[in-house]
């Protein structure tokens, strides 16, 4: 039987991805990244929590070591009752690059030849490999090197059209979590944060 993989991690485009799939009936094993981001173990516990129930049990890779003595606010988190965080303090050298190669690298090795991710064109990504110019290169190397496919249905999306979706799939939209300053509950201020509250209010869920 072919599958596919899914780069998760909890949040609610990659969640919403894997609800998009179980509906086609694609099967695939969702892999999520430990790369020492401080809020690692509340990105596992969520993910596991919000995936669809028929989905496999998710695959955690530990590439964190990489990463070790990174000042990144996404490692090293920031105590924001007392110090400010600005959009390049959470940038994490190469990150998407190598999440690229790692998910490439696994899929082959299980016999995996396609790759999903919940990628978007995101208007408020500020890290340098998160902007949708990056992308744009990123999916012309990958497409001349090696068998994998990476594949990100709402690519040219943007976040409110994919709440909308996550609404349509009976994601649990509430339960999922994409903040990038705190740890445990969301700050509402990071710019994943303030993209995920502006798309939710567009579609009446908020007031």
């Amino acid at each position: 039987m072919s599958f596919a993989l899914l780069m998760a991690s909890g949040g609610l485009d990659s969640t919403t991805v894997a609800y998009w799939l179980t509906e086609r009936g694609v099967q695939f094993i969702p892999v999520f990244f430990d790369y020492g981001q401080h809020c690692v173990e509340t990105e596992w516990e969520t993910l596991k929590e919000v995936l669809p129930a028929s989905a496999a049990h998710p695959e955690r890779n530990d590439i964190s070591d990489l990463f070790r003595g990174s000042k990144s606010r996404l490692i090293t988190e920031a105590d924001l009752w007392n110090e400010e965080v600005k959009d390049e303090d959470l940038y994490v050298p190469y990150r998407t690059l190598l999440f690229y190669s790692a998910a490439a690298a696994r899929a082959q090795t299980l016999g995996a030849f396609e790759v999903y991710t919940g990628f978007i064109n995101s208007n408020r990504a500020k890290e340098i490999d998160c902007t949708a110019e990056f992308m744009n290169k990123l999916d012309a190397l990958t497409d001349s090197v090696g068998p994998v496919r990476f594949l990100s249905p709402f690519r040219f999306w943007s976040k409110s059209e994919v709440a909308k979706e996550s609404i349509r799939l009976g994601v649990p939209i509430g339960r999922t979590f994409s903040c990038q300053a705190a740890s445990l509950m969301p700050c509402g201020a990071c710019p994943n944060c303030v993209e995920r509250l502006a798309a939710l209010r567009e579609t009446g869920l908020l007031a």
